[in-house]
């Protein structure tokens, strides 16, 4: 074990001063019987530089009633609390949890406070790092629980907590709760799987078809087979949202009495004017293009998103009351000084539309990707040429590349800077491509175009070294001796876009960063000017859809907090415990969306179709849920619970349901240099028990335990509490249990009854559905003795 500062705290006020000066490098220790363990076997990777004693402080250890109720010292041990004659005669669920915990060493050295904050037993949370080194699991800060395809029989019963954003949902730019909306549509609950989505993004039909999704690179089922289709579940989400809209884009009940102006009708825009007519804004749009959707509409092209989509999520808009000024040019028809007037806030969101200029020679006589996927009909009838090169790496290159292949290009050639596997596309666009027949050379970058009379012949390319500097900044560097020639007709530069910044004005400037983009609050998005509010492209260059809508979000959040109105705010889409499908987590395949025979391909018509309900749901069912599944190991605190006992800190009181089981960890509910003082236990009436199962009476943890108490009067019960230890991740109160007994007479059948409800809930793992008759057993045993104990 290596060593630390070890230090006696006098007082509780000392602790705590110690423990804030320590910036997080110092622990407390009360008993020691769980923290030597953790620091001999080195199960976590931090390490305390001092430890801080508790045990010194005078008083910690004490026991009495006060005002009818006992208080119990965080210090007190738990071998002296079983042998308290007062316990055992006036609290003896507690003196019976006290004494079924280890063995007599154990007890006599573990403390109240320290029982109640353990650590869990998992063994993969336990593994010893000497043994093979120590497994980062989910608990750890890790991405998975080895539990849900591991060995799990001591585990959870009733599901699982989150320890942090799950991985899928830390990739999402918009931080959608994947995984929640995931379990809704497990439990067939469509509608709650899309108002889900919808407190994170209004357009999931759009982001299901064209989404970069990261989330697919961070989910935890590559680790065992395919990842999970996230992308074909959102989309078929999306597309009963919209089928739907008259559920999902309704008009707000009130108006908040202000006005915003949205400059811009991109993902950017039209998010932030959902969220922002959500709250009761009046919102309005306005466009220099003849419809709305930005480049949704006028270059993604239709064989990824139907044009239709994007119309009829607008139209979803206008039926919230968006209203729409198209073909209108801020800077130029209206002027944005006179906009700011007219609108209690503005938010510009005009994207990156305009060609950047490299530089090289002959540039003149290539096309701008947007152009052509913006003018595609003019290029019909041959005009693109028979052999093309498409510069660029993204996904609007792959888009310029397959348009062109499908508008009669015998021979297409995309040429970009990154390397195999580097490329900004996604996968499922790049896999297009190559089915097309389009041939992809990576790390090359262009030198100068080819041209005779005036006609491009084709572009001399440059092999490209590497394309970021060692501080990740956009910084390409090349080999001038290695080159290839690649001949064409027509060059397709698809090399980047810049920012439309044409509304700013000598009159109208906003602060512009180093890159020459507005510069915002990153918390707020608010510029320079005040009340005027910018995001997606012209704040970032340009983005993913996905990123855009999340900055719209942000923004209409900060808008909502400048006028002084109340957001909507997004809702944790999971009950307690999460849950996941033992039989749906063993298949190895994913969903894949049917596809358009390579011969049938269009430009006007979409390549993919997508998944039908039941192929939807089970693909929800193969989510891990990626949360921890570990069980509370605490034989007190199902006690506490049901007791309905106080957990007093050095700041605060609370009551021990609140502390013992709303968050994954107990600890975790105080805050910075926060300890627990003392516990108090009111008085309670009826039959209070504690029982135990496990294998071992001698030291075992509780595999299945219950801290019940019945109030009866000629054997009907008046009142009943009931809480399980061992089955999840914090004691479990069965509420629905308590609320059937009570009035009720007690018989055989009602305890058989309360048995199998105390199990309606559950959401048993591989190998740990036998818990579940150990629950049945101890509560049917509990009910018939509070009888014969009446």
């Amino acid at each position: 074990m290596k060593g630390f500062n070890h230090v006696n705290a006098a007082t509780f006020e000392e602790a705590c001063d110690l423990l804030n000066k320590s910036r997080g490098t110092a622990q407390v220790m009360a008993g020691g019987t769980d923290l030597l363990g953790i620091y001999k076997d080195r199960i976590l990777e931090e390490y305390p530089e001092t430890v801080v004693n508790l045990k010194t402080i005078p008083g910690i250890d004490r026991v009495e009633e006060c005002n009818g109720a006992l208080v119990i010292g965080a210090g007190c041990k738990l071998g002296a609390l079983e042998k308290l004659p007062l316990l055992r005669k006036a609290y003896p669920a507690l003196a019976e949890a006290a004494r079924s915990v280890a063995s007599p060493l154990i007890r006599n050295l573990a403390t109240i406070g320290g029982n109640i904050c353990q650590d869990v037993r998992c063994w993969y949370y336990r593994y010893p790092d000497s043994i093979g080194g120590r497994l980062k699991c989910l608990r750890k800060g890790g991405d998975t629980c080895y539990a849900v395809k591991g060995e799990n029989r001591y585990h959870s019963v009733f599901g699982g907590m989150h320890a942090h954003a799950t991985p899928c949902m830390q990739q999402c730019p918009a931080g959608t709760d994947i995984s929640g909306y995931m379990g809704e549509l497990r439990k067939g609950n469509l509608e709650a799987a899309a108002r889900i989505i919808m407190q994170y993004n209004p357009m999931p039909m759009i982001t299901g078809r064209v989404c970069a999704h990261w989330c697919h690179g961070a989910c935890n089922r590559r680790q065992y087979d395919e990842r999970v289709a996230i992308g074909s579940v959102e989309r078929f989400v999306g597309d009963y949202v919209l089928e739907y809209g008259d559920l999902f884009y309704t008009a707000p009940e009130t108006s908040t009495g202000k006005s915003v102006a949205v400059v811009g009708s991109g993902p950017s825009g039209l998010a932030a004017a959902y969220y922002l007519r959500q709250a009761g804004n009046e919102v309005t749009v306005y466009d220099q293009k003849k419809e709305a959707g930005g480049m949704l509409r006028y270059t993604i092209p239709a064989y990824r998103l139907p044009k239709d989509i994007v119309r009829r999520f607008v139209a979803a808009l206008a039926g919230m009351g968006v209203k729409f000024i198209l073909e209108t040019t801020i800077g130029r028809d209206v002027d944005p000084v006179d906009l700011g007037k007219k609108y209690d806030s503005v938010y510009y969101a005009t994207g990156a539309w305009k060609r950047p200029l490299l530089g090289l020679a002959g540039e003149d006589l290539t096309v701008f990707g947007l152009d052509f996927l913006m003018e595609v009909s003019q290029w019909m009838q041959g005009k693109v040429g028979t052999d093309v090169l498409v510069t660029g790496g993204g996904n609007v290159a792959m888009d310029v590349a397959v348009t062109a292949k499908r508008l009669g290009a015998k021979n297409v050639t995309l040429a970009c800077l990154e390397a195999e596997g580097q490329m900004p596309a996604s996968e499922e666009e790049i896999e297009r491509a190559r089915e097309e027949g389009i041939v992809i050379m990576t790390s090359w970058g262009v030198d100068r175009v080819l041209e005779e009379s005036g006609k491009v012949q084709g572009m001399k390319l440059k092999r490209c070294v590497s394309v970021f500097d060692e501080k990740g900044a956009f910084n390409p560097q090349y080999d001038e001796r290695e080159t290839f020639v690649v001949k064409a007709q027509n060059i397709l530069m698809a090399v980047g876009q810049q920012a439309d910044l044409s509304f700013l004005s000598e009159k109208f400037q906003m602060q512009l960063d180093r890159r020459g983009l507005i510069e915002v609050s990153e918390e707020t998005q608010m510029t320079s000017r005040d009340g005027v509010f910018a995001g997606g492209d012209v704040t970032t260059g340009p983005a993913s859809v996905i990123k855009a809508i999340a900055a719209g979000h942000n923004a209409a959040r900060g808008m909502c907090r400048y006028l002084g109105v109340a957001l909507l705010e997004v809702r944790n889409g999971h009950s307690k415990f999460t849950t996941f499908d033992p039989d749906g987590i063993e298949q190895p395949k994913m969903a894949r969306e049917k596809e358009r025979a390579l011969g049938e391909r269009s430009l006007d018509k979409e390549d993919s179709f997508g998944l039908e309900a039941a192929e939807a749901t089970n693909e929800a069912k193969r989510c891990m849920d990626c949360a921890c599944y570990s069980v509370n190991p605490s034989d007190i605190a199902p006690v506490l619970v049901m007791l309905g006992a106080e957990v007093v800190t050095t700041e605060r009181t609370l009551s021990a349901e609140e502390f013992l089981t709303t968050r994954l960890r107990a600890r975790d509910n105080l805050g910075p240099g926060e300890l627990v003082k003392e516990i108090r236990v009111p008085k309670a009436n009826g039959v209070a028990h504690y029982d135990k199962f496990r294998v071992r009476d001698a030291i075992d943890f509780a595999i299945v335990s219950l801290a019940s108490r019945f109030e009866t009067q000629n054997g009907v019960i008046r009142d009943a509490r009931v809480v399980f230890g061992g089955v999840a991740p914090v004691p479990y109160r069965a509420i629905a249990v308590e609320e059937y007994l009570k009035g009720k007479t007690i018989t055989e059948a009602l305890a058989a009854e309360a048995a199998e409800l105390s199990v309606k809930e559950a959401c048993f793992m591989r190998h740990n559905e036998y818990k579940l008759h150990n629950m049945k057993y101890l509560l049917k045993q509990a009910i018939l003795r509070a009888l014969q104990q009446e």
